[in-house]
């Protein structure tokens, strides 16, 4: 607590409360080399899902981040083996991995657990009770080094706030005594506080599903917006109102109905 009376808020050694941008560079280090894809080990399941990530995209260094993450799902954490791994698949130098992992804070370059929390702590949670529910989540995982705790400036989910990103699962409204039940399914290996997860939040509309408890969106084809081009069943336009828009007209058909426009105008003349 300040001499205010009011809490601290917590911050990292460089002043910010984001982590990172606190490492120097290393100006020692040699030039960066592609590793040889005959010597580097790599295990067969994440070569195969770097290649598949790779295949999506024209230029292959656009899939560094899924070849990443799924190098992390393999090791745990972003290692020089694992950088060195995709690097070696990529045909790409590590030091440019290194810069794409070290840039997005949900790549982990240290050994960490293997759970993610993520308390979101910016303002919308922090107004509602984040700093206590980050406070209560770090002393109930405090002896578990395979749960990593740690504060997050924004998970975009202020409708549920407080709320936490568990392993990507989003969560809230949370409150301190969620903690050690976070904690606790975590370790047991139990889905983690299920009846306060994003996903299974009902839909606004109250009525929805009542009847048959089932809240998926329905078949567009069954609705009245049946089609794409915005018809109903009957073939009315019931999702476009008025003519379509002129810039969506061919220029063929375009042209076509203002010589028919022009010859009416000329039969109205002679008349």
């Amino acid at each position: 607590m300040s001499a205010t009376g009011r809490r601290e808020v917590p911050r990292f050694g460089h002043g910010s409360r984001v982590p990172g941008w606190d490492e120097a560079v290393d100006l020692t280090k040699g030039p960066a080399t592609i590793p040889d894809p005959a010597t580097t080990p790599v295990p067969p399941g994440l070569r195969e899902r770097i290649a598949q990530a790779m295949l999506k995209y024209p230029d292959r260094r656009s899939a560094a981040i899924p070849a990443l993450h799924a190098a992390q799902e393999e090791h745990g954490w972003c290692s020089p083996e694992a950088i060195d791994q995709v690097a070696a698949v990529m045909q790409l130098t590590p030091a440019y991995l290194t810069s794409v992992a070290t840039f997005y804070d949900m790549f982990k370059t240290l050994p960490m657990g293997r759970h993610d929390v993520y308390v979101c702590t910016n303002i919308s949670c922090s107004l509602r009770g984040a700093d206590e529910v980050f406070d209560a989540m770090r002393e109930a995982a405090e002896d578990d080094a395979d749960i990593n705790v740690r504060s997050f400036e924004c998970l975009g989910a202020c409708d549920i706030a407080p709320m936490a990103s568990v392993d990507g699962e989003y969560i809230g409204p949370l409150s301190t005594e969620d903690a050690p039940q976070i904690v606790e399914d975590l370790r047991a290996g139990r889905t983690v506080l299920e009846h306060k997860q994003l996903r299974y939040r009902r839909c606004a509309d109250p009525g929805v599903g009542e009847e048959t408890g089932d809240f998926s969106p329905p078949d567009r084809g069954s609705t009245e917006m049946a089609d794409t081009a915005g018809l109903g069943p009957e073939g009315d336009n019931v999702d476009r109102p008025g003519p379509t828009a002129a810039i969506e007209v061919p220029a063929e058909e375009a042209e076509e109905e203002s010589s028919e426009g022009e010859s009416s105008e000329d039969e109205k003349g002679d008349s």
